[in-house]
This record gives structure tokens, C-alpha cells and sequence, in this order.
């Protein structure tokens, strides 16, 4: 979401903040069994956004870029909030990172896929 600001001494300040995910699919294979895979990128101007795509990516089962497990169960995601402003044609960044799960995963999946997040 753009915005503008300006300050007490007439100097305008644009400010901008997207949001971007990756992470890992938890998902039923095909041939029986469980497995993960990196999820799809996903980028939204809104975090609300961002985890609404999240959640339908993993209901329509696309969110898994592809592996074609028989279904998804979950997800892990790993959230990149950028602000960004601009100071005199300036660019000024900085990131905060959250992590948060989706679908229905029990404690043991969820582990299971903060090793594959963090251990690649």
C-alpha cells in the first residue's frame, strides 16, 4: 500500500509496504505417504492479502508450485514485510520476518516442516 506523508516543513515522504511468503507444502503423495516441497512465491501489497492467496493456493493445491502431491495439508510460510520510504528521490528499506502456518497440521507436521524451512 503507496502512501504520502508530509512533514511540518513541507517535505513529502512516499512510503510503500509489500509483503512476500515462501516456504514449504506439507502434502498426501500420490503413491501413499507424506511429503514436503517449497511452496510458490507469493507477493501482496496487504498481509491480509498475502494469506488469503496462501490459503486458497493451498485449497485449490497449487500452493506447491507444482510437485503434484494427491493433496496438501498444510503449509509453513515464511513472511517478508518490506517497507520501503522515499526521502528527497531517496529509496529507505527495511524487512521484518514472521513465520506462520496454514491448513490443518498437527505439532509433529509442524516440526517436521521448521526442520525442512530451516535446515536447507
Amino acid at each position: 500500500m503507496d502512501s504520502l506523508i508530509y512533514l511540518n516543513n513541507g517535505l513529502a515522504i512516499k512510503s510503500k509496504k509489500v509483503y512476500s511468503a515462501k516456504g514449504v507444502v506439507y502434502g498426501k503423495c500420490w503413491g501413499g505417504g507424506y511429503g514436503s516441497y517449497a511452496s510458490q512465491d507469493l507477493q501482496s501489497s496487504s498481509l491480509k492479502g498475502l494469506m488469503a492467496e496462501a490459503k486458497k493456493g493451498l485449497e485449490k493445491g497449487w500452493l506447491d508450485g507444482g510437485m503434484g502431491f494427491d493433496s496438501l495439508k498444510g503449509a509453513l510460510l515464511e513472511i517478508e514485510a518490506i517497507e520501503t520510504i522515499i526521502i528527497k528521490d531517496k529509496a529507505y528499506s527495511r524487512s521484518e520476518y514472521t513465520t506462520e502456518f496454514i491448513g490443518d497440521l498437527t505439532e509433529k507436521e509442524q516440526d517436521f516442516l521448521q526442520e525442512q524451512l530451516y535446515n536447507d
